[in-house]
């Protein structure tokens, strides 16, 4: 196995082994489905779109707690210090730290599988745009466990950690949609940085390239930002 997959492991079975990962589900489930079964009763159509519309604001506020102790902990009891000198390069020690957070992220929303197949059986949903919207979620997951990893990696308190990180994630759904529908350079600019439009772009049904580029080139630039932190402390 190699260094990546050791760290994945260990991360997330520590999810496992804890309440974390049980909570963010059971939370997330409970609300998902609460929208779900509303958006469907009102709107009578056979779409996971207006449901999904309130995910991104669910998602802002979980994903922090997924995150929040990766670094977090470790900086606080000390044990950042063996890991960096063991013989594991820091992008590996980031990227199995990521990838296990996203991992959780991706278990967390599975479960919303069954809606489509309620909506299958009660109509003829639109597949595609279903199809669609669960790569947006994916992609967005990565950004948000990105920044949540970020955040983690400058504090050594898990709760401050989670607060910052829901900030910082409802700032960028919050500009995004007071930009929404607004002309001119400034607001293309709010709407490029939000991830309202980008993530609405995908519950249409649209796989536009330049909403995968903004997800994958941020996370990549914000897990280099991290490797660079995390680099840094070796010389400390």
């Amino acid at each position: 196995m190699t260094s990546t997959g050791t760290i994945f492991q260990r991360e997330i079975n520590a999810y496992f082994l804890s309440p974390v990962a049980y909570v963010v589900i059971s939370v997330f489930m409970i609300f998902s489905g609460y929208f779900f079964s509303v958006m469907l009763g009102l709107t009578q159509e056979t779409t996971l779109r207006y449901s999904l519309a309130y995910t991104q604001f669910i998602l802002s506020i979980l994903t922090p707690v997924i995150t929040m102790r990766l670094f977090a902990e470790e900086n606080k009891t000390g044990t950042i210090e063996p890991l960096m000198t063991a013989p594991v390069t820091d992008f590996e020690v980031v990227f199995g730290k990521f990838l296990s957070a996203w991992a959780l992220y991706n278990i967390m929303i599975a479960p919303t599988a069954f809606y489509i197949i309620f909506l299958a059986w009660v109509g003829s949903p639109d597949y595609g745009a279903i199809i669609a919207s669960y790569i947006g979620l994916i992609l967005m997951g990565g950004l948000f466990v990105a920044i949540g990893i970020l955040v983690s990696a400058i504090t050594k308190n898990q709760i401050v950690a989670a607060v910052i990180g829901i900030v910082a994630l409802l700032i960028l759904l919050v500009i995004g949609l007071a930009s929404s529908g607004n002309e001119g350079w400034f607001y293309n600019c709010l709407r490029y940085i939000g991830t309202y439009d980008h993530w609405d772009t995908f519950t249409k049904g649209l796989i536009d390239t330049r909403d995968v580029i903004y997800y994958v080139s941020f996370t990549a630039l914000l897990i280099f930002i991290v490797v660079r932190i995390v680099e840094s402390r070796r010389w400390r």
